[in-house]
């Protein structure tokens, strides 16, 4: 099951004892009754038909139980190195965080030197709110064992597989970097004032500017030993101000701003068009793709699944699709 099911019939499925992980508005999401489930607040998804927005009554809920056995776990952001090193050795760690929290900060930050990362996968994604509820509303998780809600937590579903089933993270990022200036960055941060272009020291926020990059369509894509990974822009300051990120930049990478995309939708179906939809157990998509790609009523193919403020495959990342198979 990944599909939007009213608020009654997600109860229902909790007190049948089924291990979800759920998505949806917070009023939608504080109705649901104690058991096993994970969730986080957002109101945007990606369904058959294409983008929705659900005001309440509604939740997206993922049944975990056909991939394997499932536990759960909540941590706070001083023990985000758990998340990894007491997951299954077979297997993967569905996890959620709330957007802004010091937990996504240090998620962020930290989540590629945490112990067994890369063997060990952890894959989910960033809880937001109604972009018009934006600063008036924060994000939140819930550990359903007890319906409790947090601001400042991960929470966690261990999927532990059969011995016979591999666990695949598949990452669809629609950008290129360009051919355009080198960007490099001196220290792991949010939020950047000085980087070095082409070598030489500059104002981001200037240089940003400078490009016509500020509405932030375009992210940075970073060259992580060849694979490609975005940094997207959340807010540019005045020339000779600040940049903040939605994740960090590193420093060791090169980066450059990506190749504009014409028509995501029609990207996305071209990427996906060729997917086996065999063993596709959870997926998720980014804000930023929904709304520069004018996604909602448009269908993009693929799997189903929350659109979110960051996406988790082994660590935060920004404007991507990520999608869990089982095989």
């Amino acid at each position: 099951m990944n599909e939007l099911i009213s608020v009654q019939a997600a109860a229902d499925l909790i007190r049948q004892g089924k291990p979800l992980s759920l998505a949806g508005p917070e009023s939608a999401l504080d109705q649901l009754p104690a058991g096993n489930w994970i969730g986080g607040t957002i109101p945007y998804f990606m369904v058959a038909s294409g983008g929705v927005v659900v005001k309440e009554g509604q939740v997206f809920a993922t049944d975990l139980s056909p991939a394997g056995e499932v536990s759960f776990a909540s941590y706070g952001p001083e023990a985000l190195g758990d998340i990894s090193r007491n997951g299954p050795d077979n297997g993967f760690a569905v996890t959620i965080l709330p957007a802004g929290s010091s937990a996504h900060q240090k998620f962020a930050a930290d989540a590629a030197n945490f112990e067994d990362a890369f063997l060990k996968p952890t894959v989910g994604w960033i809880a937001g709110v109604h972009l018009s509820d934006l600063g008036q509303q924060t994000p939140k998780v819930y550990d359903g064992r007890t319906a409790t809600k947090y601001e400042d937590r991960a929470v966690v579903a261990y999927v532990k597989l059969p011995d016979d089933k591999l666990a695949s993270i598949e990452i669809v990022n629609l950008f290129e970097p360009d051919e355009g200036d080198l960007l490099q960055f001196e220290e792991t941060t949010f939020n950047v004032g000085q980087c070095l272009v082409n070598g030489q020291p500059t104002n981001f926020a200037s240089y940003v500017r400078g490009r016509g990059l500020e509405a932030g369509q375009l992210p940075l894509v970073g060259d992580f030993a060849g694979a490609h990974l975005n940094a997207s822009l959340q807010t540019v300051g005045e020339a000779g101000g600040t940049v903040v990120l939605y994740a960090p930049v590193f420093p060791g990478v090169d980066y450059r701003f990506a190749k504009p995309v014409g028509d995501y939708a029609a990207a996305f179906r071209a990427r996906l068009a060729g997917q086996n939809a065999d063993g596709l157990a959870l997926s998720c998509n980014c804000i930023l793709n929904f709304v520069f790609g004018d996604l909602e009523g448009k269908a993009i193919g693929g799997m189903a699944g929350p659109i979110t403020f960051g996406e988790i495959a082994y660590q935060l990342l920004n404007q991507t699709m990520v999608n869990v198979r089982v095989q």
